[in-house]
């Protein structure tokens, strides 16, 4: 008995102790910005900047998340649109991402790998330095200040990474099944609909949250250079409105920020289940 315990506990005392101790100062680090914003959203504007600094509030409410939709009426609409080009954004991503995939995992032809580290490159242009160019061409094509002036640079920065996400988690489909599948007169795309996409499910629940995040994250630039319309206004844009001529409405930035980022952390709640099940399953599928 004490031989399987020991062959269990593959950590000494001093060992885990020390584990702990890493976990909370890396959770320190990260938690920290965030638990500050959020004190800061309940204290009254007039006791932020007061001495000596105090953790914890005096006289806190919530009061900053009432008044600032009275602040930013608009307030709702940007977090709706947001929402709308993250969610188009990933719908499209998936579309092309996912026969893209399966071409790149199932199908030998030449050139694939070049090809696969050409989409990867892309990722290594900041989208700054493209602003030029993704311009003239928004223009070109009359796509200013509407939503696409979003959603397609958005859809054009996140493909690579999807594409190679997907790709190396079908790789490990086994491919026994296609030939089975070949064998009884099947095409790539009847494969790919009947056998490889109920399979690749997690994996393309994972593609999707990473996707819905980062179009939900990188909407600043894109809605800063080719929108200048309010009803388009994503909401890294809209909580500029709480910066004024004299001073910044910290309570109310805080708590807007928060209840902005809200509409995505429920769905990464909800969704949390898959997303594991997804990351798990691409690791020991052969």
């Amino acid at each position: 008995m004490m031989k399987k315990n020991a062959m269990i506990d593959r950590y000494r005392w001093w060992e885990v102790i020390l584990m702990y101790i890493g976990i909370a100062i890396f959770l320190f680090f990260m938690l920290a910005p965030f638990i500050e914003g959020f004190l800061v959203s309940l204290k009254p504007l007039g006791l932020l900047f007061s001495t000596p600094y105090k953790f914890f509030p005096e006289n806190a409410s919530f009061d900053a998340y009432f008044t600032m939709w009275d602040s930013v009426p608009e307030f709702g609409r940007y977090i709706f649109n947001s929402f709308y080009i993250s969610t188009v954004i990933t719908i499209i991503v998936l579309l092309l991402v996912v026969p893209a995939s399966y071409a790149f995992a199932r199908i030998n032809f030449g050139g694939a790998g070049p090809l696969l580290g050409a989409f990867l490159a892309v990722n290594m242009f900041s989208g700054a330095v493209l602003l030029i160019p993704l311009f003239r061409l928004m223009r070109a094509y009359g796509m200013l200040n509407t939503y696409w002036s979003m959603i397609v640079p958005g859809v054009a920065f996140l493909i690579p990474t999807a594409i190679w996400l997907l790709s190396a988690y079908m790789r490990r489909i086994p491919k026994e099944l296609d030939e089975a599948a070949y064998v009884d007169g099947a095409g790539h795309l009847y494969i790919l609909r009947r056998v490889i996409l109920p399979l690749a499910m997690p994996g393309i629940t994972v593609v999707a949250i990473t996707t819905f995040i980062g179009a939900y994250a990188q909407q600043f630039i894109f809605a800063l250079t080719f929108n200048s319309k309010t009803e388009y206004m994503p909401l890294p844009i809209g909580l500029y409105a709480y910066f004024g001529r004299q001073e910044v409405i910290w309570n109310e930035l805080m708590a807007a920020s928060f209840v902005g980022i809200a509409p995505a952390m429920i769905l990464i709640f909800a969704l949390q289940r898959y997303l594991v099940a997804g990351l798990t399953a691409g690791a020991i599928k052969q």
